[in-house]
């Protein structure tokens, strides 16, 4: 059964080419690994809420967009498999942090990993 990492976090707008890029080169390395699918979304109608939103949970400042992100897997074993070697995967270098700079901070990121219970189109 399918298992998807689901990741928000706030990215300063004029880093936008930046994230792009380090994204393709990062998400290139889950595909290598065994992810099926990801998608990197820059969010452009992120309204704010009364009680929560996006921009809050991420304490997204004005110069700041809302980024939400997931990595479909074709299981948790997979998965969890690659988050193991994570240590080890860190030396190649689209996931070096000295060659391959975070564009945002990692701090006010929200992650989890979620069983999907109902889906449906492609």
């Amino acid at each position: 059964m399918a298992y998807v990492d689901g990741f928000v976090i706030a990215v300063p707008t004029g880093n936008r080419e930046r994230f792009i890029e380090h994204a393709r080169k990062a998400d290139a390395l889950f595909i290598k690994h065994g992810a099926t699918r990801i998608w990197e979304c820059w969010g452009d109608d992120v309204p704010d809420g009364k009680v929560t939103d996006f921009r809050r949970a991420v304490q997204a400042t004005e110069d700041e967009t809302v980024v939400f992100s997931w990595i479909e897997w074709p299981d948790k074993e997979t998965r969890d498999s690659v988050f193991a070697r994570m240590e080890d995967l860190m030396r190649d270098d689209a996931w070096n942090p000295e060659l391959n700079p975070v564009p945002f901070d990692g701090k006010r990121m929200i992650y989890g990993g979620f069983t999907p219970v109902v889906r449906m189109g492609e």
